[in-house]
């Protein structure tokens, strides 16, 4: 299920809906990274549909004129596949695939497949197969339309039943069988964050793409995988790192998403557990993105959920140097100043004022601002060594630089 395969840029169109709890503003942002991660998993994007509605279509999502409009494109320019931007149900899957007749793909679908893609070690390929297992069990009956189970009758019971049935106890089995497998890794990997001594562990998190890898590297001196793609990194990675004096444990994990399935959450416990044994987190944020604001409470909604909204973190605002702000001419008395017109000193008095000494502004590629974030790490990892292992104290005085 998780063979690698050589990328071949695929046309596809995507498909998204305006509704009363995602306006015209919030779609684009969505569609944006929809966008992006369509060109992670290799596929090329010639166009987008949206539509206002109240709900999405309980058959089809989009109404029937709309997905008509979208058959005629599809049809006429040769389009391979259709990415929606929310979780289908397995019926709707089923419906639009009949009126399209093209290779229907929904967010989560597009996700666990990046995930797939980037699944470099046996431990992270069992992670993304449960998930992915997860997923299909549901969507079984789709793949056999083949059999037209859904016209019910005379002549049409027996075997497509069968081997639904069979393929279901199938991919049941297959499940079991890899939760099995994860908690024999999770015991390990358990016993080896036992095994790291008593050292302070720092964790890196934050949204995908906000170059946790590279700071990782950079601090680290090590050299973990890092590309301008999302989901760059999936298996965490555990580097010795010393500052001054002081030895601590530096974690790079999973990046987060807007609309993360819940099927990966959980298939990557153990990776998150990285973040739940942490003593200090280091929530990595690209400020140079218009939309960082919604990524960083898009992480803190997921450290809520694993329970680690409340340790001690620090905002590490990355990608200083790509930072443009918009401009008003100075005869433009019409134009309203907002958010995107903030410079970096404007951004730094508002809201992150109140962060105070744990909001740092650097650029990890070019190395800007890196000196006092060593400082501001080693100040923090100290504090926690001292506190937690007091009889310590005499093997790692501070060290005050003039």
């Amino acid at each position: 299920m998780l063979e690698r395969e050589e990328i071949a840029y695929e046309k596809t169109v995507l498909i998204g809906i305006i509704t009363k709890n995602q306006d015209e503003e919030k779609l684009e942002e969505f569609l944006d990274e929809l966008e992006f991660l369509t060109f992670t998993a290799g596929g090329e994007v010639v166009k987008r549909f949206t539509q206002k509605m109240d709900m999405p279509n309980s058959k089809t999502f989009i109404g029937s004129g709309k997905m008509e409009d979208v058959r005629i494109y599809v049809e006429q320019h040769d389009i391979g596949t259709v990415v929606f931007d929310d979780e289908l149900s397995p019926g709707q899957l089923r419906n639009i695939e009949r009126i399209l007749k093209a290779k229907i793909i929904d967010r989560t679908n597009l996700i666990l497949d990046i995930f797939a893609q980037r699944a470099q070690t046996s431990y992270a390929r069992t992670q993304v197969e449960l998930a992915q297992y997860q997923y299909l069990l549901p969507r079984l009956t789709g793949l056999w339309t083949h059999l037209e189970r859904q016209r019910g009758g005379i002549g049409m019971r027996g075997p497509g039943e069968t081997e639904i049935e069979t393929d279901r106890r199938i991919v049941r089995d297959r499940i079991s069988l890899l939760k099995k497998k994860l908690l024999t890794i999770d015991k390990q990997m358990a016993t080896q964050r036992g095994n790291r001594g008593k050292l302070v562990r720092v964790a890196l998190v934050g949204y995908t793409n906000v170059g946790k890898s590279t700071l990782m590297n950079v601090i680290a001196k090590s050299e973990v995988f890092a590309e301008n793609k999302l989901f760059a990194t999936l298996d965490t990675t555990v580097r010795k790192v010393v500052i001054g004096n002081l030895p601590f444990l530096l974690s790079d994990t999973v990046g987060f998403i807007r609309k993360l399935p819940t099927q990966l959450v959980e298939s990557f416990k153990s990776t998150l557990d990285e973040v739940r044994e942490a003593d200090l987190l280091l929530h990595v944020v690209d400020i140079s993105h218009p939309q960082f604001e919604d990524h960083i409470e898009s992480v803190n909604k997921i450290l809520d959920e694993i329970d680690c909204r409340d340790k001690p973190t620090m905002m590490v605002f990355n990608k200083i140097d790509a930072y443009q702000h918009e401009t008003i001419d100075s005869d433009d008395l019409t134009t309203e100043r907002t958010k995107a017109h903030y410079t970096l000193e404007e951004w730094k008095q508002t809201w992150m004022s109140k962060i105070g000494d744990n909001a740092l502004f650097i650029s990890a590629i070019k190395k800007e601002n890196i000196d006092d974030f060593r400082k501001r790490v080693y100040k923090e990892t100290r504090n926690i060594h001292v506190t937690r292992f007091p009889y310590n104290n005499f093997l790692y005085p501070e060290i005050v630089e003039e």
